[in-house]
């Protein structure tokens, strides 16, 4: 995008939110999206994550921006070092591919299989022994896998005390377990620290809840997979722009087989009603401006009324403009798309979110506002113009 139109939308906002979905593998599509956000001047200051979406936000935000591509491009190297698609697979690969229908789609259930059986570098390992031979009460009887290696990846890119210094906002959405309420960890309320980030992508049963003062925590996808609400509701009247990276469609082709009911159903749960929470959002800032519009016909001797003048008040929001992108899946991929880290998905993923952000700036005109003090304005790139 030209300077110049970045930076005459860019000072239309009072801030820049980037929101980021769950979805375990898909989320290298998200740090693709940021690889060519970061090209602008669109950085953002406030960082809305669940699950591999807190992790991809924790990077961005615990990292200076001339480091923050590296630790993307860092981590997403390590998960990915597993296996690779090609002339050099070993045999094991090349033998069991062969067991699904399509070289690519065979490649990409045995990789998923792999990441099932012996964990993900950097992320995640098994229990061994494993949850059903250890006693009830046990905090290792209470998972699959142990994620410990995350921890270490999460100390070794990412800063916390920058985190902590607020310089970008962060907040990560997790589960309590007791309660079953949505807790959002956010640093503009407490200190942020590994055990944060882990409790956002603690998903059960693959992963234990994670403590954190005398709280016991899951993955908030659990509850919602997309923290826009959160971001909404915590925004105290701010303008702004809100760039939302999801991982999961909510629309979709009728299945025509098992594997295809498995996937679609894993779409439909874990798209968390995004277009719903966003079109609520409109019909709330719509219904405000029909109430301010109520007010401004009170005869004079009402509009100074004090409880008139506190509804006028409260009824004052800046507006969002509120960017789509959505990661799409291809053919071959299956169910297991959000656990299968091969490097050669790990590379399709990111190329294809660094795309359609490409493509989102290449086109500002659906960025413009709308000169709208107050609403909600959406701009889905799933049915952009041709």
């Amino acid at each position: 995008m030209p300077p110049t139109a970045s930076a005459g939308l860019r000072q239309n906002y009072d801030g820049i939110a980037l929101v980021l979905q769950g979805g375990g593998a898909l989320g290298a599509y998200q740090a693709g999206v940021y690889a060519e956000l970061h090209k602008t001047e669109y950085q953002p200051d406030w960082i809305a994550g669940v699950s591999i979406g807190a992790i991809n936000a924790a990077l961005i935000a615990g990292n200076p921006p001339g480091r923050r591509l590296r630790a993307l491009g860092d981590f997403w190297d390590q998960v990915s070092s597993h296996l690779q698609h090609g002339p050099q697979r070993s045999w094991p690969q090349q033998w069991l591919g062969e067991l699904w229908p399509g070289p690519r789609s065979g490649f990409n259930q045995f990789s998923a299989l792999w990441s099932a059986m012996l964990g993900v570098p950097g992320f995640y390992e098994p229990r061994l022994p494993p949850p059903w031979l250890r006693p009830d009460g046990d905090p290792a009887a209470l998972s699959l896998y142990d994620a410990a290696p995350l921890r270490r990846t999460l100390e070794q890119h990412v800063d916390f005390d920058l985190i902590n210094s607020r310089r970008v906002r962060l907040s990560v959405g997790a589960v309590n377990v007791r309660s079953g309420n949505s807790v959002y960890f956010d640093n503009h309320h407490c200190r942020l620290g590994p055990q944060h980030i882990l409790a956002s992508g603690a998903l059960p049963p693959a992963f234990a809840p994670v403590e954190i003062d005398g709280e016991f925590y899951w993955d908030g996808g659990i509850v919602s997979n997309t923290p826009l609400q959160y971001l909404l509701d915590a925004r105290a009247g701010r303008s702004q722009l809100v760039l939302q990276v999801d991982l999961f469609p909510a629309r979709g082709a009728l299945p025509r087989n098992l594997a295809e009911v498995a996937q679609r159903q894993k779409d439909i749960l874990y798209s968390s009603r995004t277009r719903y929470n966003s079109n609520m959002a409109a019909q709330i800032a719509n219904t405000r401006q029909a109430a301010r519009d109520l007010l401004a016909r009170l005869p004079e001797s009402l509009r100074g009324d004090p409880q008139v003048e506190a509804l006028r008040a409260a009824l004052h929001q800046g507006r969002v403009d509120i960017v789509q992108l959505i990661y799409r899946h291809k053919p071959y991929e299956l169910e297991s798309k959000d656990y299968e880290f091969s490097r050669a998905s790990v590379h399709e993923h990111w190329e294809a979110g660094r795309r359609d952000m490409c493509d989102t700036l290449q086109h500002p005109e659906w960025l413009r506002s709308s000169g709208l003090e107050d609403g909600v304005t959406q701009y889905d790139l799933a049915h952009r113009p041709e």
